[in-house]
């Protein structure tokens, strides 16, 4: 079983109400059991909503309280980012998942590279809230550009 990013099996749960769909994540359905996770929507984000990047480090300095996400339009939603992240760890976790396959470059998702706080779609090193706490539990990940 593989923990995946819901928008690249095509769920519509991305910021801006669409989706990532991925045809060789999709095509990982013929091989495994691929269990579809947003960890923004289990964080309590709503779909669509403005796009947020993580402000003053990555997902580990968010989750040791050194960082922010913040949305374009400047509100903090942290809590809702760490929330779903401790909510996929949950479902990772009860399930016994020991890989998962996530959004590049995503504040929640992002694996070695995120968006870098400036809206501007420059990236810098670091993963993603989700990612981050994922890898601290010894969940090994990849984003859909390694498949």
């Amino acid at each position: 079983m593989l923990l995946v990013s819901a928008c690249l099996l095509g769920v519509d749960c991305k910021y801006n109400g669409k989706n990532n769909l991925n045809n060789k994540v999709l095509n990982l359905l013929s091989e495994d059991t691929l269990i579809p996770i947003c960890p923004e929507q289990l964080g309590g984000c709503p779909t669509p909503r403005i796009p947020a990047e993580i402000v003053g480090g990555d997902g580990a300095d968010v989750l040791d309280a050194k960082g922010r996400v913040m949305t374009k339009n400047g509100e903090d939603v942290t809590e809702y980012f760490i929330k779903g992240a401790r909510e996929v760890l949950k479902i990772a976790q009860a399930m016994g998942i020991e890989k998962a396959i996530l959004k590049a470059r995503s504040p929640s998702c992002g694996v070695c590279s995120i968006y870098d706080g400036t809206f501007s779609g420059k990236t810098k090193k670091g993963n993603g809230v989700t990612s981050e706490i994922l890898k601290r539990n010894g969940v090994s990940i990849l984003t859909e550009e390694d498949i």
